[in-house]
Order: C-alpha cells, then sequence, then structure tokens
C-alpha cells in the first residue's frame, strides 16, 4: 500500500491524504489570495512523488515554477521551520506544458466532431433552437460521409445544410436560415477568439497526459491565462478533456493510487449558465470516473460554485479563508461551513473568516471513506519553486519534454471542406458544359458575335444549378480538411464514433 500523503499539520495531528482515497475526487475552495495556487502546487508535488501524473489549468501562470527546485523563499523557509518537517528538500518536478494556441507549450487540439455538438452549442453560446439545428448539421454530415474537423469544415458544412435546408426538411424537420445565421456568427465570434487553434489535428491522445519520469509522475501543465479571456471556451475544453478520459479508459476497481488526477480550476466556470442536460453529464462523469482510476479536484472559490449533486463526490476537502463582507458572504461562509464534517472543538463558521495566508480547514477521506473530522491546519510548503520560470526555461522544457514534436505541427487530411468544394466544383462544371450545349444547339448559323451578345455565351443567364454551384464554391475556402473522429464526447453525449 502506497504511503499516506503529508498535506498539512495541525496543531495536534499530520493531515494525511490516503493515496487509495484519492480518486474519491475532492474540493479546494477559498477567496483570491489565501493560498489555493500553493496548495494545488504541494498536492500535485506529493503525487508526481508516488507516480501518480496530474493534469492543472494554470490560469494565472504560477504553476509553472513546479519544474524548478525551490530555494531561496523566506516563507517557505519560516513555514518548514514552524511546521518541523524533517527531511524536507527542494526537488522539481516532470513537467509537459501545454497551451491551447502553441505559444506557451505544445498544442491541444480537438476535432469539431469529437467535441460533439452538445459542447459545441456550449462553447458558442447557442440557444435551445440554435443548438438543435447545430445537432441536425452534425446529423446530416454524419449520414453523408462529410468529415468535421476544424471550424472550416463547419462553416462550409453550415453553408450547405442552410442552402439546401428544403431538401433536409423531410427527413431531418426544419432547417432555421436565421438560425444558421446566429451559427456562423457565433463561429466567427470564437475565431476572432483564437478559438480555430483548438480545433485541428493531430488531436491529443489522452494517453500523453499519463506518463511517468523515473519513478515520478509527469505534471501537465496547460497554459490558461489566455484562454481565460474565453471562459466558455476553457470550461469547454476541460471537460472535454474530462469526458476523453472517461471514454477511454477501462475500468481500474480499487487502486491503491489513481491513475491521474485531474484538477479543475475556476470550477465555477463550468457550471455557470450551463443547461440542465450539461450539468447532468457532468455530475455523471464525475460519478462514474472514479471507477477508471481518475482522481477529479475542482478548485473554486465558494463550495456553492458547485451543484450540491457534484459536490456531494467530492470526498477530500481543503477550505481556505473566505470574505464575509456582506449578507450574502455571511450566508456563503455558513454554507461552507456546513459541507464538512464537524468538529465539535471548533466553530468552523467563524474559522474561515480568520484563516491567515496557507492555512485551511482540511477534511480528508479516512481508509473506510468515510470524511475525517475537519482541522484547522497549516498546508505543507511546495519543494519546487513558487512563482512563474523564465521564457529560457519553458522552450527548454519543450525542447526535452517526451512529447516534443508530437504536436507542434498541424497536419491536413481531407474532410468536409474539401469534399463540398470538390461537389462544387463538379456541379459548375457540369452545368457549364450543358448550357454550351444548349446554346450550340440553339445558336442559329451565323450568329457571331451578335448572337454571342443577345443569346449566347455573353448574354446568357447563370441557371439554377450553375448558381448554388458557385455560391457554394465561393462559401469554401482553400483550407486543406481533416479526418473525422467522432467519438469520446460524441459518444458520451448521444453521438456515435
Amino acid at each position: 500500500m502506497t504511503e499516506p500523503l503529508l498535506i498539512a499539520k495541525s496543531a495536534t495531528a499530520d493531515l494525511v491524504l490516503l493515496p487509495q482515497m484519492a480518486n474519491r475526487h475532492g474540493l479546494v475552495t477559498g477567496a483570491t489570495g489565501t493560498g489555493k495556487t500553493v496548495t494545488l502546487q504541494t498536492l500535485a508535488e506529493h503525487f508526481s512523488s508516488i507516480g501518480v501524473p496530474c493534469f492543472m489549468s494554470d490560469v494565472k501562470g504560477d504553476l509553472s515554477g513546479i519544474s524548478q527546485p525551490g530555494g531561496g523563499n523566506a516563507k517557505v523557509a519560516e513555514r518548514v521551520e514552524m511546521l518541523k518537517l524533517e527531511g524536507f528538500e527542494h526537488r522539481a518536478c516532470p513537467v509537459t506544458l501545454w497551451d491551447p494556441f502553441g505559444e506557451a507549450g505544445h498544442p491541444v487540439r480537438t476535432t469539431v466532431s469529437d467535441l460533439g455538438p452538445l459542447l459545441l452549442s456550449r462553447m458558442l453560446d447557442l440557444n435551445d433552437t440554435q443548438a438543435g439545428v447545430l445537432n441536425l448539421v452534425f446529423r446530416i454530415a454524419d449520414d453523408n460521409g462529410l468529415l468535421l474537423l476544424d471550424l472550416a469544415d463547419l462553416r462550409a458544412m453550415l453553408t450547405f445544410v442552410g442552402e439546401n435546408a428544403r431538401k433536409f426538411t423531410t427527413e431531418y424537420g426544419n432547417v432555421s436560415a436565421a438560425s444558421i445565421g446566429a451559427i456562423q456568427r457565433g463561429v466567427l465570434a470564437l475565431e476572432s477568439q483564437g478559438g480555430a487553434a483548438v480545433f485541428g489535428e493531430p488531436m491529443l491522445d489522452i494517453a500523453d497526459l499519463m506518463q511517468t519520469d523515473r519513478g515520478r509522475g509527469v505534471i501537465n501543465i496547460l497554459a490558461a491565462d489566455r484562454l481565460m479571456q474565453a471562459p466558455k471556451m476553457y470550461a469547454t475544453l476541460l471537460l472535454w478533456l474530462l469526458a476523453e478520459l472517461f471514454e477511454n479508459l477501462p475500468e481500474a476497481g480499487d487502486l491503491d493510487k489513481p491513475k491521474l488526477v485531474f484538477f479543475f480550476d475556476e470550477a465555477h466556470l463550468l457550471f455557470a449558465d450551463a443547461p440542465a442536460a450539461l450539468v447532468e453529464k457532468i455530475e455523471q462523469v464525475v460519478r462514474l470516473i472514479r471507477s477508471k482510476g481518475v482522481g477529479v479536484y475542482f478548485v473554486t472559490q465558494n463550495p456553492a460554485d458547485v451543484p450540491d449533486k457534484v459536490l456531494s463526490q467530492l470526498g477530500n476537502r481543503v477550505q481556505h479563508a473566505l470574505r464575509a463582507f456582506s449578507a450574502r458572504d455571511q450566508k456563503a461562509v455558513r454554507a461552507a461551513a456546513e459541507t464538512m464534517r464537524d468538529n465539535p472543538e471548533l466553530d468552523e463558521t467563524t474559522a474561515i473568516t480568520e484563516l491567515g495566508v496557507g492555512e485551511a480547514l482540511v477534511s480528508f477521506l479516512d481508509a473506510k471513506g468515510r470524511p475525517g473530522v475537519v482541522e484547522r491546519a497549516y498546508i505543507v510548503p511546495p519543494e519546487g519553486q513558487i512563482g512563474p520560470i523564465s521564457e529560457d526555461q519553458r522552450r527548454q522544457l519543450m525542447q526535452t519534454s517526451l512529447v516534443a514534436g508530437v504536436y507542434d505541427k498541424a497536419v491536413d487530411r481531407e474532410s468536409a471542406h474539401e469534399i463540398l468544394k470538390a461537389r462544387a466544383q463538379r456541379a459548375l462544371e457540369n452545368a457549364e458544359a450543358e448550357a454550351k450545349a444548349k446554346s450550340a444547339a440553339s445558336q442559329p448559323a451565323g450568329g457571331g458575335i451578335l448572337g454571342d451578345i443577345l443569346g449566347g455565351r455573353g448574354g446568357r443567364r447563370e441557371s439554377a444549378v450553375e448558381a448554388m454551384a458557385k455560391s457554394a464554391a465561393r462559401s469554401i475556402g482553400s483550407q486543406v480538411g481533416r479526418a473525422l473522429i467522432r467519438g469520446v464526447l460524441g459518444s458520451l453525449f448521444g453521438g456515435k464514433r
């Protein structure tokens, strides 16, 4: 059995996280500036030390320092002395850096099809009617063998369905031109936020998040400072990663330690304005992914940010300080105090407002899966550097990482974009050939230039087929497509691989 992980120390006890209970999920909460980021770093370092890989998003740019040994920090030295941590040493953890935009780390990509219509509707901020139309577009693409990989494929498919809406009405239902237009506008807005970089190939292989290096778990850090400027894109991308884990990992049963620990920072963005169907699916993933050996730790300011059905699945708790400046704040403090197992010797409601930086109310599951009595304690300081690394250190990490060169160059393959463009070009060529044949058959002998102007090539009006073909050709750009993988979220949320 793997040794317990010392996460915090109170005046009377060591508070340890049992590795066999780490996949029962957890919650780290507290106001800004109370020490949540340092707690995340401590947790990740301890998991890495026992060979458990981690995934964490770096929303402030502070977590990359975990890749370098610490030292020279007076506050850390003071905390080590105060807690009497014997054998404490400054060490670095193996780290892989990721960035959806490919700037501060290796690119993270998915495909339009793999994301699926439900999550894409969330990312595009569509209403129910528009989401229904988008679902029809996905279904039509599947039934016609049109591969949706990037946003160019999606735009081409939307144009194709919009221009041929009447043909699909009987089999699929009404396709509103207004809804198609709204979806197109949403796609354009997503592109303006840099969303095009998120879609394409090679798509992220979940196995690359679950690597070890010389017996230590690799910590995967997603650079999310820029991504956070588009909150729904951030939350949707992380949810897709969770669903990929759920879909691809086999059942594992009870393990002595997790296969992976997933930290979901700024978790309130996941649930803000989320439709009931999506919240239900999130609750399903959290409830079932434990059996795949994955522990999920939500990080947010207040437990009230997380729906009750999800909150009930989070057994390991670290509650940093909350402020009670208003009646609403006071209510939130009381609610936070009530979510942990009561300690009769501690007034949790009062303590939450008095906690210092790096101090927290801590409750971990015991060996039988029961929540421990909450204790007021100090979090053990991290062994790695606190704060960001330099650009030179970042480049060095990227060049020597286990996935160097795997995702850095995008791969283009044929998909809906090219297929529809080729069809439109063939239709245009056929229409022109047919028109020329009709023109030659109807032109009187000796018509010459005057005949061309009045009724031949120069004055002939476009047929409906030509007009549609030219319109389709204009609407489809020249970007090369990629191959369809409908799976993970597609299957989880009702689609197919």
